[in-house]
């Protein structure tokens, strides 16, 4: 059984770290460069192989440079690539990261290619009938619905990624179990103007298990109907904050299969995002389970 399948963007990224942001029209040495695999869901997806789960991905890539790399960084890091289907002659998604090391801050340039939309085939059903949990992320919306309704219906659970404010994710939202969008997201879609109304105003309108509201250095909080609980970031010295968020994901995925509950999910995916964050790679600087434990330890948190 897989217990994890995901579904959304697959990204190659060229990261660049910067001494500073550049002005525009100059020229600048960066201080490292690096290709390393990204997008929401597929980077979610390598956090919990890395914390010991059993995680697949389910999408179309090229046999370009990039999805041929993409393919790869996959397997490299465990996760099971049997369910991509591979095409010729098309442009994979990308993109061009700036890492700033004197405001460790990021800045994003993308391409989403060429490919055409994921359509599911009779194995990648299979595969979601018999999953515990789908991470999903609002890319490839028509096939993340039409997955959501088979793991739902065969008593899985759909984890979703919500970052953008995509069209038409109401479809997408309706059919979530565990609701983890960001600060942004949350006010964005709801209208409200802080996030404990707007998880509020998310539980009321889409009912799901849980909503976890993602705010950055302020950590976040958790809503289940009855009462909102905040939990914290951990301590780092951020060398890399790209792909945190995605980390977080799927840190929450790996540890809610595990069996815990929400609320230390939150915790343990917290302080895996923390660590991820004191290494330059979001996948590469993902850390294994028992030293997310260890840390959290450390912290005045033990599991």
């Amino acid at each position: 059984m897989k217990k994890i399948v995901g579904i959304g963007a697959c990204v190659y990224d060229t990261l660049y770290t910067l001494p500073t942001y550049p002005t525009e029209d100059t020229k600048m040495r960066a201080v490292t460069s690096q290709a390393a695999g990204g997008g929401p869901v597929a980077t979610g997806l390598v956090a919990a192989a890395k914390l010991g789960e059993s995680a697949s991905y389910i999408g179309v890539l090229s046999d370009d440079a990039g999805g041929v790399f993409l393919q790869k960084d996959f397997e490299k890091y465990g996760v099971n690539t049997s369910l991509v289907s591979v095409m010729s002659g098309y442009r994979s998604f990308a993109s061009v990261l700036w890492l700033a090391k004197d405001s460790a801050t990021r800045t994003c340039v993308f391409d989403k290619g060429d490919l055409p939309a994921l359509t599911l085939n009779e194995e990648q059903k299979k595969a979601l009938s018999e999953a515990s949990l789908l991470m999903v992320d609002g890319n490839e919306l028509d096939g993340a619905v039409e997955a959501a309704s088979i793991v739902r219906e065969n008593g899985g659970k759909v984890l979703y990624d919500c970052g953008g404010l995509y069209p038409n994710v109401d479809r997408l939202l309706a059919v979530t179990d565990l609701m983890i969008p960001s600060a942004e997201f949350a006010m964005g879609h709801t209208g409200c103007g802080d996030i404990e109304s707007a998880a509020k105003a998310l539980y009321e309108r889409y009912r799901p298990e849980i909503v976890v509201i993602t705010d950055g250095k302020r950590g976040g909080l958790l809503y289940d109907g009855s009462e909102i609980r905040r939990y914290p970031i951990y301590p780092a010295e951020v060398l890399d904050s790209n792909g945190a968020g995605d980390v977080f994901h799927g840190a929450f995925a790996a540890a809610y299969v595990k069996g815990y509950a929400p609320e230390t999910c939150c915790h343990i995916a917290s302080a895996t995002s923390a660590i991820k964050c004191m290494g330059v790679g979001a996948r590469e600087s993902t850390p294994s389970f028992e030293t997310v434990k260890n840390y959290m330890k450390e912290n005045g948190y033990e599991l």
